[in-house]
């Protein structure tokens, strides 16, 4: 069985598994990091949104022989870490704004945020309706008033 290495919440790692594979099944069933979430394994829910090399992605839609060693995965789990703290600043807006109802699209939409917010400062501005607006996310709850809020709270502090 092929063996795929590649970084994964700041740390080098390599798994076995077929190459055809999605990432999604190695991460979750194979590395036991279960934030990211199956909805669909269609890219269309994105309740599975991490970051690669920074910018959001959906692994239920990679096969695992199309990550590079060199790449850097992040999950919802890894996410505090990347800015030395606790929680991630989006995250605390997410607690503060009371966003979540059952949970199961929240780490997909925390990922999908932060990278958002990532692009906005990038590109010289803040967060914006037209920005937020592009996030494709489903909410099955229907917190969708909540997630916006937060995101741009979140922002502030990042």
């Amino acid at each position: 069985m092929p063996t795929h290495s590649f970084k994964l919440n700041g740390k080098q790692i390599s798994v076995e598994a077929e190459d055809n594979v999605r990432l999604l099944w190695v991460l979750r069933d194979l590395l036991g990091v279960t934030g990211p979430k199956y909805g669909c394994a269609l890219e269309v829910c994105k309740s599975c949104t991490s970051h690669i090399n920074g910018k959001a992605f959906n692994p239920c839609a990679v096969p695992v022989k199309d990550i590079e060693p060199t790449d850097e995965i992040t999950t919802i789990e890894g996410l505090p870490a990347t800015v030395g703290q606790d929680l991630h600043p989006m995250q605390q807006a997410w607690l503060e704004y009371d966003v979540s109802q059952c949970g199961y699209c929240q780490p997909g939409q925390i990922m999908a945020a932060v990278a958002k917010v990532k692009q906005a400062h990038a590109e010289g501005h803040e967060i914006g309706d037209a920005d937020l607006d592009e996030l494709r996310n489903i909410c099955r709850c229907g917190t969708y008033s909540r997630i916006r809020e937060a995101i741009k709270a979140g922002a502030k502090d990042m």
